[in-house]
């Protein structure tokens, strides 16, 4: 790769809807985590390209009402911005099978936290919300919503409205800036506004999430409109390509502009990196509430979920923006900021368990008051309760997780638990949801222990393979590739064998599992009884292809 280029995605793994910002010469970005909690993480970066997490903008269980939340509800597409001192995060919460949403803002004098609680925005309706601060010191917020009269099924407008800067609440009424109808925009969401050259320019992700996601923009020397849409729409997308192709970039959309200290303009948005593997009948997984019919190509699969990528912004001669790249769409390789590298301290894909906080990478699915985990119990180790409630179960479990970010890539623990009772389990999960995962466990069947590998499926567990335990210590493997998983156990480190080789991998791709997230990979336990199991350490890292 030349020097004067950067490899896209520039955040991998599931971390979509991202939102970014620039104070000074530092910049930082925001994605969504739907139901994974801690939830917003929000990360810095100085060249655009090198990110490295800072914290998590929803830490506290009391800041948000998660109650029932399902894998795709949560935390959607949040907005980072900066005004006067303060960082302002405004966001949709989305909760109990979409009956129960609103949206909020939390502020911060330092991103990295904690944040403030959340003040729900009363009467705002919609999703992925954004806040724009004009000079004029008017704060303003922008959604989407449905119309009063559906000219078709995917009809959304875009509102303007001024908030009160100190209750956050709406202040006079609300405006129709841009109807959907006007150009027939399909599901017309992610506004984002931007005043640039004296022109007010409005930036919306349209046509779903899936495979005719796009970038949309318009523009007006009035806030409040009328908007004139770019003739070009889309600005950005990748649509007009299989998604199995040459770029290696599908379902680019969700994007955010920002400007260097040195006037350079970049996108961030989300995409994909597809493999190639069919099915041919997403209808035997059920029930499907998300991506209700996957359209146009049945090879195309992903487990790393939506990812971020970035891209170098022109502005034309006629003042619409459009891709600074040779083909105007996504690649894997663009052009770098001209900013001076940054490259934070190497992160290790090693835990050892030995800081008293617990790493900001790791997630649980959903908040909880009840804590599961210990970091002092055994000092050096994680000790994980065995809750009864188990990895397909609908509750909040014992499990600490983190996203699979490669698609070669080996995860692995050092484990120490000996189950006594019937139904204690504890080790590896490779997880979309509660309906979809891979577990290799040691556990406790028939009055004795055993090493076993499971898969989960619309919700069921079965068996893929089991061998007896050895008493003491387990170290417990997974290995992935475009489609496939292997597991392997050992009783000593250096001395694995392979329970199961190369398991259908499709398994967990968004698509299959249904959703908006990507895959996890960490540790779990459960049974009934006052057990737990303590983990060494766990790994992480890349294989190479």
């Amino acid at each position: 790769m030349e020097r004067n280029t950067f490899h896209n995605p520039i955040m991998k793994g599931g971390y979509p809807d991202p939102s970014v910002c620039r104070v000074g010469d530092t910049y930082y970005m925001v994605t969504s985590s739907f139901y994974y909690f801690p939830g917003l993480p929000v990360f810095k970066s100085r060249d655009l390209v090198h990110w490295e997490q800072i914290g998590n903008a929803i830490s506290r269980p009391e800041q948000l009402d998660f109650r029932n939340c399902d894998s795709s509800e949560g935390l959607w597409a949040a907005t980072i911005r900066y005004h006067r001192g303060r960082f302002y995060i405004v966001n949709t919460l989305d909760v109990e099978g979409r009956t129960y949403r609103y949206n909020f803002i939390i502020t911060a004098e330092d991103p990295a936290g904690e944040w403030s609680d959340a003040v729900i925005i009363q009467g705002a309706d919609g999703i992925d919300p954004s806040l724009f601060f004009d000079a004029d010191g008017k704060m303003w917020y922008c959604g989407n919503m449905l119309p009063d009269v559906l000219a078709y099924p995917e009809h959304k407008q875009i509102y303007l409205c001024e908030l009160d800067p100190e209750t956050f609440q709406f202040k006079g009424e609300r405006r129709i800036i841009y109807d959907g109808a006007w150009d027939h925009s399909l599901f017309m969401e992610a506004p984002h506004i931007y005043k640039i050259g004296g022109m007010y320019y409005l930036m919306t992700a349209c046509g779903g999430t899936q495979t005719n996601h796009c970038v949309n923009i318009s523009r007006s020397r009035d806030i409040l409109g009328p908007y004139e849409p770019c003739p070009r729409n889309p600005v950005l997308t990748n649509r007009g390509l299989p998604l199995i192709n040459r770029l290696g970039v599908a379902v680019a959309g969700h994007g955010d502009l920002v400007q260097t200290q040195k006037g350079e303009w970049y996108m961030v948005l989300l995409g994909i990196r597809p493999y190639d593997y069919l099915v041919e009948d997403y209808d035997r997984y059920q029930p499907r509430k998300w991506i209700r019919t996957p359209d146009r190509n049945k090879r195309a699969q992903f487990n790393l979920g939506r990812e971020v990528f970035m891209v170098p912004i022109a502005w034309d001669f006629d003042g619409w923006p459009l891709a600074d790249n040779e083909n105007g769409m996504v690649n894997l390789t663009e052009r770098r900021p001209d900013l001076p590298r940054f490259r934070p301290l190497l992160h290790s894909r090693v835990d050892n368990f030995e800081d008293p906080e617990l790493d900001m990478i790791w997630c649980m699915r959903r908040p909880t008051r009840e804590k599961f985990y210990s970091l002092d119990a055994r000092p050096g180790f994680l000790r994980l309760r065995t809750l009864s409630v188990r990895a397909e179960d609908s509750q909040t479990p014992a499990l600490l997780v983190r996203r699979q970010q490669h698609n070669d890539f080996q995860a692995a623990i050092a484990l120490e638990f000996e189950p006594d009772q019937e139904g204690q389990e504890a080790g590896l999960i490779l997880t979309q949801n509660e309906r979809f995962s891979f577990l290799l466990l040691k556990d406790r069947w028939e009055g004795e222990n055993w090493i076993a590998c499971f898969r989960i499926v619309n919700g069921e567990r079965e068996l893929l393979a089991r061998v007896k335990a050895h008493k003491g210590r387990v170290y417990l493997t997974a290995e992935g590739s475009e489609g496939h998983y292997s597991f392997c156990y050992g009783f000593r480190e250096r001395e694995l064998k392979t329970l199961v080789a190369e398991a259908d991998g499709s398994l967990l791709s968004t698509l299959v599992a249904d959703g908006y997230v990507g895959t996890y990979v960490g540790i779990y336990a459960a049974g009934e009884g006052d057990g737990w199991a303590d983990f060494d350490w766990f790994r992480y890292e890349i294989v190479e292809e």
